[in-house]
């Protein structure tokens, strides 16, 4: 598993709290002094280190260590807890909230509601609802990041599988999986897809158990949504494209290249908004797009020199087109399917 630096890792019970400051969105009356730091607080169902929330606690270590915020945040809430901690961070005057409320949804939008003068900023499956004007919904949009890892395992495997695990069939997963899919039919058009979820959002132990039944099934290559998967990539002697975080450094001979996603576009997005007093609920995932910075591929490290030249010269050309706007990565958020 791949572990986050220790300036970014936390106990379970701890808080990242620095100093006092507040103000109120123009929900309220008035503005943010520019001098004032915004109080946010994070609320996350799954450990910091878990790929999918590393990314948003560490954008906002990056807002609070460029003295823009102040925040606090707490890991593995449960859902049946969830509703609580939102309104723990509501009352004691956070501004911002950040979390994901895949589980919560109603739950989640009724604290909001509750708290009109609080910004909430969630990932969600659902969009946008101006009943709930201080609710923002964002999700991980990096299709455009996974496009081009698939371009790069379709040329990889020489079976002509390839083994995809995911955490659940919501639309945040399936569509970076039909992206990847899609980017290696590029690259072999005759490809074989094995596809899986486990159910959970961080369980490597199943995880891998997955994977091994995959590259049992002959996968060479293998589609590491979760924690997990590489490590079984990494036993059985086969490669891996890791996705939202880089864990090349960890698997230096598995894991080829990695669908990264940057959250401080949306974060930064958001404070600003509060801080202007004009956060409204707006659909937040559109700055995951790689041409807003949200989302790159990341560089090939290890594996430089053992990628044929022009599948690189490929996916550099794609990478273009699409920050140009000239090529769009479909959006197919359906359930993928093995094939």
């Amino acid at each position: 598993m791949s572990k986050m630096p220790s300036n970014l890792r936390f106990t379970r019970r701890s808080a990242l709290q620095l100093g006092a400051g507040a103000a109120a969105l123009t929900l309220m009356p008035g503005r943010l002094f520019a001098q004032e730091k915004l109080k946010v607080a994070a609320v996350y169902t799954v450990p910091f280190e878990q790929q999918w929330v590393s990314r948003i606690h560490k954008a906002a270590v990056t807002a609070r260590d460029r003295g823009d915020i102040e925040y606090v945040a707490t890991e593995n809430v449960s859902n049946t807890d969830y509703e609580r901690v939102m309104r723990e961070y509501a009352e004691a005057g956070n501004k911002l909230i950040l979390g994901e409320v895949f589980g919560v949804e109603d739950a989640a939008r009724s604290v909001a509601a509750d708290y009109p003068d609080t910004a909430f900023l969630m990932g969600s499956s659902f969009k946008p609802d101006d009943a709930v004007p201080n609710f923002a919904p964002f999700d991980n949009y990096i299709q455009d990041a996974s496009y081009l890892t698939g371009i790069i395992a379709g040329a990889m495997t020489k079976s002509k599988k390839i083994g995809m695990v995911g955490g659940f069939p919501i639309p945040e997963v399936n569509r970076l999986m039909h992206a990847f899919m899609a980017g290696a039919k590029e690259s072999a058009p005759d490809i074989a897809f094995q596809v899986a979820f486990i159910g959970s959002w961080f369980d490597p132990p199943k995880a891998k158990e997955t994977a091994f039944a995959q590259i049992d099934g002959g996968a060479d290559v293998l589609y590491a949504e979760r924690f997990g998967v590489s490590d079984a990539a990494k036993e059985k002697g086969v490669l891996a494209i890791g996705n939202v975080i880089d864990t090349q450094a960890d698997y230096p001979d598995t894991v080829i290249a990695s669908a990264l996603w940057h959250f401080e576009p949306t974060l930064d997005k958001a404070i600003a908004e509060v801080k202007a007093g004009t956060f409204k609920a707006a659909d937040y995932g559109v700055y995951s797009f790689m041409k807003e910075g949200g989302c790159s591929i990341a560089p090939l490290g290890t594996f430089e020199g053992k990628v044929p030249a022009d599948v690189m010269a490929k996916v550099k050309e794609k990478e273009a087109a699409i920050k140009a706007g000239t090529f769009t990565v479909t959006i197919n958020d359906e359930e993928p399917k093995s094939s």
